[in-house]
C-alpha cells in the first residue's frame, strides 16, 4: 500500500440532494483516495477541519460504469471511486465548508 498523507486523501465533498438531508444527522460525504482506509479518512477529517471529532466512518467502493464511445459500437468504462459517509460526534463543531449549502 501506498505510503498517502492526510491532505490527498480527501478528494471533494459530495453534494447532492441525499448527502444534503444527512447533513442534519451530522452525517457528511467526500470523495476519498481509492487506496485509503477508514483510519486514514478519520485521521485526515480531523486534521484537516478544526475541532472536529470523528465519531465513526463508513466507506463504499463505486465500480465504474460502462460507457458507449461512439457509433462504432465501443464501450468503455468510467474510473472506480470510492466514497466515505463521515459522522461526527455530538460536541463536535460542523465542518465549515457545507455551511453555506
Amino acid at each position: 500500500m501506498a505510503d498517502i498523507k492526510y491532505y490527498d486523501v480527501i478528494l471533494k465533498p459530495v453534494v447532492t440532494e441525499k448527502s444534503m438531508s444527512i447533513m442534519a444527522d451530522r452525517k457528511y460525504t467526500f470523495l476519498v483516495n481509492p487506496e485509503a482506509n477508514k483510519s486514514q479518512v478519520k485521521e485526515a477529517v480531523e486534521k484537516m477541519f478544526d475541532e472536529v471529532k470523528v465519531k465513526s466512518v463508513n466507506i463504499m467502493n463505486i465500480q465504474g460504469k460502462n460507457k458507449r464511445q461512439s457509433m462504432a459500437q465501443r464501450y468503455g468504462k468510467t474510473s472506480k471511486t470510492k466514497k466515505a459517509i463521515v459522522t461526527l460526534t455530538e460536541d463536535s463543531k460542523d465542518i465549515e465548508i457545507f455551511e453555506g449549502l
